[in-house]
């Protein structure tokens, strides 16, 4: 049995398309839109929407850190120009979501995917072939598989948004509970990373990224195989072990456009 994994493939549709050559099913753990493209401010739905030049002026902020009030005045200045924002958001999501998941339904063998913090899961569109598997455990080649999406944020953290797009996050102990209500899995497939300072930390951001101690903690318990994920896309390291379980980041699928190869 020969899977690829792909996460974190923000719209590219191109190298999608070949991401099941010589495989017998694709997993895909999340982050399938492009919001914004911090290399290319013409690449994405803020770019399409808003211009790219505010596109590169949000991507400019967040890299020096700027302040919060001024990222929020530079996005609600970029928005009045819209009499409904949320509805020029929707449109854009599920014109990109058509293109992705078309690709998807298109692979010729089957595909279980689960959606990431830039997802907006309820405008996936149902696809032949494509099989929404969050919070699910499914039998793939004899071995079950565990799926969770989205992404916890730190407890007591409220993950609502103001604003015309509001990100996949949930609450710490939502997320928590979904994976406790997981059934027994001999690998687990989630968006977000175990807390590892390895496996979190992000080489060119400079910090650590949102990760879940229970995914850890389970995976100490429990010991599958392997636990796949992405969600940090420059790693200090894109594998390690807990135990006897292999941990690994299928890597940043838009940057390498080449998919996680797993074998048993």
């Amino acid at each position: 049995m020969r899977l690829h994994v792909v996460t974190d493939v923000h719209g590219a549709t191109v190298p999608l398309a070949r991401a099941a050559e010589g495989a017998d099913g694709v997993l895909v753990l999340g982050d399938l839109l492009e919001f914004i493209d911090y290399r290319d401010p013409t690449n994405g739905i803020i770019s399409r929407l808003l211009g790219p030049g505010v596109a590169a002026e949000f991507g400019r902020m967040r890299r020096i850190g700027a302040p919060r009030a001024q990222v929020l005045g530079l996005l609600e200045r970029s928005w009045a120009r819209f009499t409904d924002p949320a509805a020029a958001v929707a449109e854009a999501v599920a014109a990109q979501y058509a293109e992705v998941f078309g690709v998807l339904g298109g692979l010729g063998v089957p595909v279980w995917a689960i959606p990431g913090n830039v997802d907006v899961p309820d405008a996936w569109p149902d696809t032949d072939g494509v099989t929404r598997a969050d919070g699910r455990v499914v039998e793939i080649g004899g071995r079950r598989f565990g799926f969770l999406g989205g992404v916890p944020l730190p407890p007591g953290v409220d993950p609502r948004r103001t604003g015309p797009w509001r990100p996949h996050f949930v609450t710490h102990e939502d997320w928590t509970a979904r994976l406790d209500a997981l059934g027994p899995a001999d690998v687990l497939c989630t968006h977000v990373p175990p807390a590892h300072p390895g496996l979190t930390y992000d080489v060119v951001t400079r910090r650590a990224e949102i990760a879940s101690a229970p995914l850890a903690a389970r995976i100490r318990a429990e010991q599958p195989s392997h636990a796949l994920f992405g969600h940090v896309h420059q790693p200090l390291h894109r594998r390690a072990r807990i135990g006897r379980t292999e941990c690994v980041n299928a890597g940043h699928f838009r940057a390498h456009g080449t998919p996680y190869v797993l074998r048993f």
